[in-house]
């Protein structure tokens, strides 16, 4: 399947579609740049850029949202790795990095970095398309593990909100903790909202008093 048969609306569960149709091209060297566009234009996607350093690189990753980013990794003013550690962390913008290089070194900083993917110059239309599914579905596991740890998280402070209330509902009432619960469940039927907001409404109103 190619980029094009994805739209907008074709999202996964994790806000982001399902393969990626933006691509930016960072590289220093302007005939590099523009064969991989054009292989990458022949693979269906929209192609942003060419970018030539780092800098580049992340003021169009804000100013134009690519869904991932190819980018050498040595390069004038800010090399690939550098706007990498940016790029993802503050962007959620996945990066492959496009290099002549394949020693342990390069290998180790780009996996420090939180580069999502590693091709090696030059790489022909079916390297590039294997290498972005391989680092879009890794960004997405990421995402999804991230996803999993806010969740939990955010239970585990409803959990903590609604046994505050219950018991502020048991001092007050001086009935049981079962039938504290049964009040908050009925207030949330009633008033169409989750249980942990009626506990916070509890919990402020009790703050109050």
């Amino acid at each position: 399947m190619t980029p094009e048969e994805h739209t907008s609306n074709n999202d996964s569960s994790l806000g982001f579609p399902e393969s990626p149709t933006r691509v930016l091209v960072v590289d220093d060297e302007l005939l590099v740049a523009q064969g991989i566009m054009t292989s990458l234009k022949a693979l269906g996607y929209e192609v942003i850029g060419p970018c030539k350093n780092g800098v580049e690189a992340i003021e169009t990753c804000r100013n134009d949202k690519p869904d991932i980013v190819i980018m050498d990794i040595q390069m004038p003013v800010m090399d690939g790795m550098q706007a990498a550690q940016i790029i993802f962390p503050e962007l959620d913008i996945p990066v492959i990095m496009l290099t002549a290089y394949s020693d342990e070194t390069y290998l180790s900083k780009c996996s420090e970095a939180g580069v999502f993917g590693f091709l090696i110059k030059p790489s022909n239309s079916e390297q590039l398309s294997a290498g972005i599914t391989i680092a879009w579905n890794r960004f997405l596991d990421v995402v999804e593990q991230r996803s999993q740890i806010i969740n939990l998280k955010q239970r585990l402070d409803d959990r903590r909100l609604i046994e505050q209330a219950k018991w502020i509902i048991v001092k007050r009432k001086n009935i049981s903790e079962p039938d504290a619960m049964k009040l908050l469940q009925k207030q949330s039927r009633s008033s169409r909202k989750s249980i942990a907001k009626v506990a916070r409404a509890v919990i402020d109103s009790d703050g109050l008093l």
